[in-house]
């Protein structure tokens, strides 16, 4: 067969291979555009996790430096020390003020215990004053009333002496014309002595009721002054209370000095608040760092999660809860599992459509090209579910591929 033959046969044949190439490829396209709309897959991610800035929350300086720039440390282990003479200072001092605050009040506190005994003490002489000064009162009614008496009684003897010494010396002349006996005589002059004695005896009474009554006006008197004491001792027990309550409220404020104090003294030695790595440390032994100066910063080393970047058009394919392979660029054929925890609901505008205006906060991300209108790109937060130790750093670059969901 000659080759004008064979040349239909051959162009036939090309025709048949060009054609099962681009079906097969359309095949491919459509099968691998499939599978993205599926699960989708971006190159657009980074690693990154939580970390903190660690800046001394007192001042001085550093005299003990435990760790190195890239260290990983654990959680509670001492990262550095501060000088803390001066604040262990301040601590004793405030302890010391508490102390003393608690030494006045306990002072004071005793010395109204013991006004309170000593008023219920007056409080119970305040009631016998009182009875006292009643008593005083009636026995002064009694008094005036015995004075009476004997002021009627020495009346009663005074008239009966006159009378029995009128009759004597009118008797006693008769006696020598014999118009009477000398009995008569004898019995007159004896009951003259007799009526002279009762008069006597009278006059004492009266001064004896005169001395009770002295007693008695002395003895209100007496009742009265013991109830103005106990009276001024009460009130004075009422304000020895009132002295302690400014020592009182001061007990809070010294308490929260003691704790300020302390607060400050501990921050003197700062420890890793969790499993970390130490990164761009700036600071050695000595220097004088200020309160709220960085010093490091902790790289949270519990938690690592990659922010993909999807086009909004491939979010409807992706859920939280949904497992993701992950890639890292410095890593290619080791695989990561990840499981979707959220997605995100904003980005920064595109200033090149509603123009520049002040930061919103927002995540930032390139969906435009000077000639093409690209969709817009969201952040989808994938948490790595066991992350190997020593492997991922901070914003490495990543390949993520969402994995079918699981059936349940």
């Amino acid at each position: 067969m000659d080759d004008s033959q064979l040349t239909p046969a051959r162009s036939f044949l090309g025709t048949v291979i060009s054609a099962a190439i681009v079906l097969g490829a359309c095949a491919a396209v459509g099968l691998v555009a499939h599978r993205n709309a599926l699960y989708p897959r971006t190159d657009d991610a980074e690693v990154v996790a939580n970390f903190i800035g660690m800046a001394p929350l007192v001042e001085g300086p550093v005299v003990e430096l435990l760790v190195h720039d890239n260290d990983f440390v654990k959680k509670g282990q001492l990262l550095y020390r501060l000088d803390d003479r001066p604040y262990l200072y301040a601590l004793q001092r405030a302890l010391a003020a508490q102390a003393g605050l608690e030494g006045e009040i306990r002072n004071e506190s005793r010395r109204i215990a013991s006004q309170e005994s000593g008023v219920s003490v007056a409080e119970a002489g305040f009631q016998n004053a009182r009875a006292n000064q009643d008593r005083a009162e009636a026995e002064m009614k009694a008094a005036q009333a015995a004075i009476a008496q004997a002021n009627a009684s020495l009346g009663e003897r005074k008239v009966e002496l006159a009378y029995a010494d009128h009759n004597l010396h009118r008797i006693e002349p008769l006696l020598a014309r014999q118009f009477v006996t000398p009995d008569d005589v004898d019995r007159a002059r004896t009951l003259a002595g007799a009526k002279s004695e009762a008069v006597r005896r009278a006059e004492s009474e009266l001064a004896l009721a005169n001395a009770r009554l002295t007693a008695t006006v002395a003895q209100k008197a007496q009742a009265a002054a013991l109830i103005a004491h106990s009276d001024a001792q009460i009130r004075q027990s009422s304000n020895a209370v009132l002295t302690i309550d400014p020592l009182i409220a001061e007990r809070e404020n010294r308490a929260a000095a003691v704790r300020r104090a302390r607060y400050d003294y501990e921050q003197c030695s700062v420890y890793a608040p969790f499993d970390a790595r130490v990164t761009n440390l700036t600071i050695s032994e000595g220097q004088y760092v200020k309160t709220g100066q960085q010093l490091f910063t902790l790289i949270d080393a519990r938690n690592w999660w990659v922010m993909a970047n999807f086009r909004e058009t491939q979010l409807d394919s992706v859920r939280p809860g949904q497992p993701a392979d992950i890639y890292l660029m410095s890593k290619p054929g080791e695989r990561l599992d990840g499981v979707v925890e959220s997605i995100g609901y904003g980005v920064a505008p595109d200033p090149d459509v509603v123009g520049k205006f002040t930061p919103s906060g927002l995540p930032e991300t390139q969906r435009t090209l000077n000639w093409v209108r690209l969709a817009s790109r969201y952040p989808v937060r994938i948490r790595i579910t066991a992350p190997p130790p020593d492997l991922l750093r901070v914003s490495q670059v990543a390949v993520v591929t969402m994995r079918p969901r699981p059936v349940h």
